[in-house]
């Protein structure tokens, strides 16, 4: 079968579509015939060497996969549309993974959107009930918020009852966040300023950060007392900021970390209990993930080299079957 693998840690040019082995499932494994591949930071990141998981190449790429039951424990049902969430290895044609990491996909999403799903709204619903305890009529101000978790941010924080304003760097990533449900999008440059405009002066409950760098202390000057900062990662490449923690007293604030993977994936049964909170958002239309370009399986590397050129927007796709 075709799989899509790192064959040397040196970035998108190191990704190839090889021959490999069909897995043979354990009793306990989920065997799953793969229809689309979500494109991830992850992805990126261990194509480089750079992800904090790292596999001995050569080895499969793809953390987000959608497909069909080819066969399973009780629970699963042959034919049975599903979407799934792993470390790495899910761009391949057959997939075996554990239960706790595949998850029925409702009627209303195509595969394309099924891809699109379980990390990055994973990884909101973690940030924002787990780590930030949202609470309706908050404010939550969204970094990188035309990106595959900014968008799924903006989505699940409406879907709960908060405001959002969307951060994002050009007028074009504006219109796809404003389509993805932002209440109001605003230009990195200046985004303290205007953030505080939008709110009185009183800044926001909650800001989520997949940026880094430069934004970091501008993110905590907006924040209102009692906010939370959410750091999610550092997509910004400006490095990793540091925080002086008498900002943290002055204003009552927090800066809390979110590490959605390292806490799910050794919980049997979490992302479970989070799907089954995504499914009213999803059955209800709050959820609707924006898809920005699709790919065939060979374009596996070119889809990564445009995430790092930052010339996505939304979620990227793979096709793996027509």
């Amino acid at each position: 079968m075709r799989a899509v693998q790192v064959i040397t840690p040196t970035g998108p040019d190191g990704v190839r579509v090889v021959e490999v082995d069909e897995p043979a499932p354990r009793p306990d494994e989920v065997l799953v015939e793969v229809q689309r591949v979500g494109v991830s930071f992850p992805d990126l990141l261990l194509s480089k060497g750079e992800y904090q998981l790292k596999p001995e190449p050569p080895f499969t790429l793809g953390v987000d996969f959608a497909g069909t039951v080819v066969s399973g424990p009780d629970g699963y049902h042959v034919g049975e549309r599903v979407a799934g969430v792993l470390p790495y290895g899910g761009a391949a044609e057959l997939v075996a993974a554990p239960p706790m990491s595949v998850f029925s996909l409702p009627e209303q999403l195509s595969f394309d959107a099924g891809a699109a799903v379980p990390m990055n709204y994973l990884t909101a619903q973690f940030a924002l009930v787990e780590r930030g305890q949202v609470r309706e009529g908050e404010t939550v101000l969204v970094h990188g918020a035309a990106g595959g978790v900014g968008t799924a941010t903006i989505q699940v924080a409406r879907g709960l009852g908060a405001r959002t304003i969307a951060v994002v760097s050009t007028e074009e990533k504006a219109a796809l966040a404003r389509r993805a449900g932002a209440d109001e999008a605003v230009l990195v440059d200046g985004f303290r300023d205007a953030a505080l405009g939008l709110t009185d002066g009183e800044g926001v409950d909650i800001v989520l950060d997949v940026v880094g760098g430069d934004v970091f202390t501008d993110s905590l000057r907006t924040l209102a007392p009692q906010g939370r900062l959410l750091v999610v990662g550092f997509a910004g490449g400006q490095g990793i900021p540091e925080v002086r923690v008498n900002r943290l007293l002055l204003n009552n604030v927090d800066v809390r970390g979110v590490g959605w993977g390292a806490y799910a994936m050794v919980r049997p049964g979490y992302m479970h209990e989070q799907w089954d909170a995504l499914l009213p958002l999803i059955e209800s239309g709050a959820i609707e993930p924006p898809i920005g370009a699709t790919y065939d399986l060979e374009d596996f590397g070119r889809a990564l080299s445009d995430m790092d050129q930052r010339r996505t927007l939304g979620k990227s796709v793979v096709r793996v079957r027509d």
